[in-house]
């Protein structure tokens, strides 16, 4: 937290103490704080006072935001401070946002703690004091590293909830109560929207160092179903022992995504990486056979396209996300296998630049390998220096094409794919145009007139 806005919530609780309310510290700020994790947004809840003089407080520390009556939430401009009132919640409907939502000033701190989602959450710290307001064990739960929720009662209100269970897993390393598994056993996930759904599991991939526990702790509490069919669908999918020896795809599946957890940060694009780290083998849905006594699953990259496009159209509606992910998974396998065959340069460098992201790919490729392999790695990051250097040399471009003389027309599109295999091959671009437009000569010859 910056002394700034520290100094700011301070001056906010003293006029607030003013005027007979209470300011305290709660949720996740609390929560982080106490486990010595950095604390940037700053959660606030004021007691005892009314909306309109609560208003006028926090407008004197700066310019407010207001997120409107009903919700009683201010924010202060060019700060991360959030001021809220305590609220009341009532279930209106389905989903995450089917509530009826009022302030109430008096509801007092027990109330107002109780719809948390989890007793560690529910922690308070008085902002003048530091006095801890602990009402449902949040303390020892936190000590004890157990996610617990609040009250049988209001837990199930918010199906979110069983989602951020398994982030809060994820990211802290904290168990699940058994009570609050089989509570959220009980719970449906359907009238979520896919952007809550994204948006836990991008916390999950992004933030934690074993975001396998994410999906684990959805397959315990059978939350699968709705939202992951695919990856339900791993589970007791056989492979070939000779190569897979850890076992079914889900377990090698959950061990690929934490072993890119060392990539995501040398990645250009850390979720969508590990998004393909999560459907590289999807494929094996389709392709996975048993030949002859053994199992097999040829194919698996280019048969699984149509499996990894639905899963990624249910969970994001980011096209660049799916773009990349579906180009990480169709070449996931080629690094390793071009690599152990000794494969030319050339070879590599039409894979590299059939990928979306070559180094990410090299990254995918090693994750997927059982333990660190420090030899196929150094092969191919040479081969992608290569390849880099390669593509920095001047090349043939349309407009040197049409310089030389060349008229664009309908096969010159063919013309500039012919040139760019040439530069792929390491040709210099002097003798690429030479070919190219001996090439275009060829093919001008044998177009009707």
């Amino acid at each position: 937290m910056k002394a700034s806005d520290e100094k700011k919530v301070k001056e906010i609780a003293r006029k607030a103490e003013e005027n007979g309310g209470r300011a305290y510290y709660v949720g996740g700020f609390v929560r982080d704080r106490l486990l010595g994790l950095p604390t940037k947004d700053i959660d606030v809840e004021i007691h005892g006072i009314f909306p309109d003089k609560l208003r006028e407080i926090v407008s004197s520390e700066g310019t407010v935001l207001e997120m409107g009556e009903s919700f009683g939430i201010f924010s202060l401009k060019g700060t991360d401070i959030d001021i809220a009132m305590p609220r009341k919640e009532t279930v209106t409907g389905r989903g995450h946002r089917a509530f009826d939502v009022s302030v109430d000033p008096f509801i007092g701190v027990e109330k107002a703690a109780a719809r948390r989602d989890f007793t560690v959450n529910a922690l308070m710290e008085d902002v003048l004091t530091g006095e801890i307001i602990d009402n449902f064990g949040g303390l020892t739960d936190l000590k004890s590293k157990v996610l617990r929720h609040v009250t049988d009662e209001s837990f199930p209100e918010d199906p979110l909830r069983v989602l951020r269970l398994a982030q809060f897993s994820a990211r802290f390393g904290f168990s699940v109560y058994e009570g609050t598994k089989e509570l959220c056993k009980t719970i449906d996930l359907s009238s979520l929207s896919k952007e809550r759904i994204e948006g836990e599991m991008k916390k999950a991939l992004l933030k934690s160092e074993r975001p396998s526990v994410f999906f684990e702790v959805l397959r315990d509490v059978n939350g699968l179903d709705f939202w992951f069919p695919e990856l339900k669908r791993l589970i007791n999918l056989p492979q070939n022992p000779a190569f897979h020896p850890e076992g079914d795809v889900w377990v090698h599946t959950m061990q690929v995504l934490d072993r890119a957890v060392s990539f995501r940060d040398r990645v250009s694009r850390p979720f969508s990486f590990m998004m393909s780290a999560l459907c590289h083998d999807l494929g094996k849905i389709e392709a996975t056979k048993e030949i002859d006594g053994v199992i097999h699953a040829y194919g698996h990259e280019s048969l699984g396209m149509p499996v990894v496009k639905d899963f990624l159209n249910r969970i994001t509606g980011d096209k660049s996300v799916i773009n990349y992910v579906l180009n990480m998974s169709l070449y996931h396998m080629k690094p390793g296998v071009m690599a152990r065959a000794g494969s030319s340069q050339k070879s590599f460098n039409k894979l590299f630049d059939d990928s979306i992201c070559p180094f990410d790919l090299i990254c995918l490729a090693l994750s997927d390998e059982g333990e660190r392999n420090e030899d196929i790695e150094k092969i191919l990051l040479q081969k992608l220096e290569i390849f880099n250097e390669t593509m920095s040399r001047p090349f043939v471009q349309g407009k040197d094409l049409i310089e030389a003389g060349l008229t664009p027309g309908k096969s010159f599109s063919e013309i500039l794919d012919y040139a760019h295999k040439l530069r792929l091959a390491g040709v210099s671009k002097e003798s690429t145009l030479k070919q190219t437009l001996a090439f275009a000569r060829k093919i001008n010859k044998k177009e009707p007139h």
